[in-house]
């Protein structure tokens, strides 16, 4: 009997059919790594295919990767050229790592996030509690279960997505009862929208820059317009929304092993006593 396995370019084809958005005229999403028509053993799904989690799916058996983020640092996907006409180190390390395992790698980033519901902010919204509290024509505002202050509103977050590195702007005992939610990166404008709107008491987002949405919520706060901002790091604010992935594969691709492999938060807080001054 003749073995027909399913290719990598079956498995992105289904999910395309499937995931319920037309793709945008242009994106990120495609395959950045590997030959699209080998047959899979199974399938890795990541919010980041650092070197780690690539090694961790070779180690489960799992040959196609579907990460969120990029495979080589930059959203998109030019600075491979550059860093292989570099000979950098890092590149070549992972580039060599991919080819020696025959991995399969495919960015899938444009299509999840355009998806109604859009699937990060689902997954991570699941995580912290507040699925189903979002309020009607506004995505990304949740009205929390119960009031709450800044300081516990960082508490949870830091909890409930495993941000070790969490920090936030604003005074601790700032009341909280209306909350913005921006996984990842989403630039200062939509930032900036959110910490605008009226009735919108804090803003979670994944990261941003700190001379534009750093110093337009320092000032936010100091101006009374709101209690303050959330960042727990772009890694933790969308992993969750790649474990919905996870679970949304798995029913779309019963015949394959699908298995969510997470990608760990690389940066560590170094907890300062408050009046510690260098």
């Amino acid at each position: 009997m003749t073995d027909v396995r399913t290719t990598a370019r079956q498995v992105i084809d289904r999910i395309a059919a499937h995931v319920g958005t037309p793709p945008r005229a242009t994106t990120v999403d495609g395959f950045v790594a590997g030959d699209p028509d080998v047959a899979v053993r199974g399938v890795a799904v990541t919010v980041m295919a650092t070197l780690d989690v690539l090694r961790d799916s070779v180690a489960r058996g799992l040959d196609l990767v579907v990460t969120h983020e990029p495979l080589y640092y930059d959203h998109h996907g030019t600075s491979e050229a550059v860093l292989a006409a570099d000979a950098d180190p890092v590149h070549a390390a992972k580039a060599a790592y991919v080819a020696e395992h025959g991995l399969v790698v495919y960015r899938w980033h444009d299509a999840w996030h355009d998806r109604r519901p859009d699937g990060v902010l689902t997954g991570t919204a699941r995580a912290l509690g507040w699925l189903g509290a979002e309020r009607p024509d506004e995505p990304g505002v949740y009205d929390l279960p119960s009031a709450t202050t800044l300081h516990a509103l960082a508490v949870h977050v830091a909890q409930a997505l495993d941000a070790r590195a969490l920090r936030y702007v604003g005074a601790p005992d700032s009341p909280v009862a209306v909350v913005g939610l921006q996984p990842g990166f989403c630039g200062f404008d939509r930032n900036r929208r959110l910490l605008a709107r009226q009735g919108v008491d804090a803003l979670v987002l994944g990261e941003g820059h700190e001379w534009e949405t750093g110093e337009y919520a320092a000032d936010a706060v100091a101006a009374g317009a709101c209690a303050g901002v959330v960042v727990p790091g772009h890694l933790p604010s969308e992993q969750e929304g790649m474990v919905e992935a996870h679970r949304w594969l798995t029913v779309l691709l019963p015949e394959l092993r699908v298995e969510l492999v997470r990608a760990v938060d690389p940066f560590t807080a170094v907890p300062v006593p408050a009046a510690t001054r260098l």
